[in-house]
């Protein structure tokens, strides 16, 4: 696996509670069009070259880890090789955002050693009862987060594929940071 530079690929989780999207995110970046899917059991794993954009030429290695309870604890496994998170958000959810923030707090402050940068992809913003990104980014603790660790929120929709390329973007900008630190000693 080459570092950076054209041809090279990174490591990325995708993580997030149940039915936010996360499959159909990752199948819209595979395909270029919505594709149905069912809950995850387990994860799905893939291969995405992205074409276009500051991420042009890069290979994506995105593991679409389930949201279920009972799989949130493994999430922290599959930090090991990563590169990157991608947590994904149902923007229209307004229950289920504290429980979002709990786990990505949990996941990023305690469960992250490596500092890896993370990128809140706020979801489904086709939805008519949706949250401003604002909304979703307090809602979540990105600010708080970000203040720490390298955290930044773009809003999309997967089924459309509408702000997918400029998080692909984003999440690849924010591991070239990620990595140009690491070798730095504090």
């Amino acid at each position: 696996m080459r570092v950076m530079g054209g041809g090279h690929s990174v490591q990325i989780v995708m993580v997030g509670l149940e039915g936010t999207g996360k499959t159909t995110l990752l199948y819209r970046l595979k395909f270029g069009q919505y594709t149905s899917s069912i809950p995850t059991i387990g994860f799905n794993c893939e291969k995405v070259e992205v074409q276009e954009g500051k991420a042009g030429g890069v290979t994506f290695t995105i593991w679409d880890i389930g949201g279920k309870d009972n799989m949130r604890p493994l999430w922290k496994s599959y930090l090991r090789s990563a590169n990157g998170i991608l947590f994904v958000v149902d923007s229209s959810d307004r229950e289920g955002l504290e429980e979002a923030r709990m786990e990505l707090v949990k996941l990023v402050k305690t469960q992250n050693p490596q500092n890896i940068p993370t990128l809140v992809v706020a979801n489904k913003q086709d939805l008519p009862s949706v949250m401003s990104l604002d909304e979703v980014a307090k809602g979540v603790g990105v600010d708080e987060l970000s203040r720490s660790h390298p955290c930044q929120i773009l809003p999309s929709c997967a089924v459309t594929g509408e702000g997918l390329a400029e998080a692909m973007d984003v999440m690849y900008e924010m591991i070239k940071k990620w990595k140009k630190g690491k070798g730095k000693t504090r």
